[in-house]
């Protein structure tokens, strides 16, 4: 149920009008697909997970130092046990991770003034860690907006529809660490949820855990393919295109051994519009700012408060 799609038969022109069609199948459908075809480097991912391997292996002392609950930008260390996914059910997450945003110069005037999102990230004191996490946010990005492409023509929109929606986004990269089941009752590594935002791109090391709900169905497994992207609908697309597309729920169960995953969820400008996109009938939803709605949805995930500033 869970299609593989090849991103070069759009990028190379050889079948992009049987690419989108397969994409806007699964959108509607499933509301995941693993993509392959799509051009970031092999290394690159590796030394992604290397340097998320280095940052977890850190003291907790270390890691406390760039810690998620000292800046009001969720960005930074978050620990196991500080976020419910699953905001109804009352289980904490086992799992711990780390939240880069989009970088900013602390002399940015939006810096300064302590604009919601617009802060700067932090960083633990390893080699090449910044270097090899900001250069992999910018490839994930560029990814995610040349998805966009094939989601425009899609809805019936102009190709280039949303190209100015990403360039100083709400996106975050977010690298995982989840600790070996124990066997305690209710555990969770992280909580039924769906995504918040645009679409997610998902790098995972093959550890099984992740699993989906489709509507109508029970859980099932994410097939894993090496160096395969799973991608996934967010909750704000779905609301921006009126609910054609599918924001489907999601988990990870307690892992057998550790598992590790990167996330780069992509979001919206801040003051970009979500309303219902042209075509997709009467709107179901009031228009609302992408940081508003994020605001609203990271509010309920969180057990500890974060320092506002």
């Amino acid at each position: 149920m869970i299609p593989v799609l090849d991103f070069e038969r759009f990028t190379s022109g050889e079948d992009r009008a049987g690419f989108v069609a397969d994409l806007g199948a699964a959108a509607r459908g499933p509301g995941f697909f693993l993509l392959t075809g799509h051009g970031i480097d092999a290394d690159l991912q590796a030394r992604v997970f290397a340097a998320a391997d280095a940052f977890f292996g850190l003291p907790v002392a270390e890691k406390e130092k760039v810690s998620i609950l000292k800046t009001p930008h969720y960005r930074g260390w978050a620990h196991d046990g500080l976020e419910s996914l699953d905001e109804t059910s009352g289980q904490k997450d086992r799992k711990e991770s780390f939240n880069i945003g989009y970088d900013m110069d602390p002399s940015d005037p939006r810096v300064i003034a302590g604009e919601p999102f617009r802060g700067v990230n932090q960083w633990p004191d390893l080699p090449d860690f910044r270097e090899t996490m900001l250069t992999y946010y910018d490839a994930a990005l560029d990814l995610g907006v040349r998805l966009s492409r094939a989601i425009a023509l899609d809805l019936g929109l102009a190709e280039n529809h949303f190209d100015g929606t990403f360039h100083e986004p709400l996106a975050a990269l977010r690298v995982l660490h989840y600790p070996p089941a124990t066997g305690a009752e209710g555990e969770i590594g992280a909580g039924a949820h769906s995504d918040y935002g645009v679409v997610t791109l998902l790098m995972t090391d093959g550890e099984p855990g992740l699993q989906v709900k489709p509507r109508g169905g029970d859980w099932m497994d994410v097939p894993h393919v090496a160096g395969a992207y799973v991608v996934n609908i967010g909750d704000c697309l779905m609301r921006w295109t009126n609910d054609i597309y599918v924001s489907t729920p999601h988990r990870v169960l307690p892992p057998r051994r550790r598992r590790r995953s990167v996330a780069m969820f992509v979001e919206a400008n801040p003051d970009v519009v979500v309303e219902a996109l042209p075509g997709t009938g009467a709107p179901r939803y009031p228009a609302i700012r992408a940081a508003d709605y994020l605001q609203s949805r990271l509010d309920a995930t969180y057990n500890e408060t974060i320092d506002k500033g």
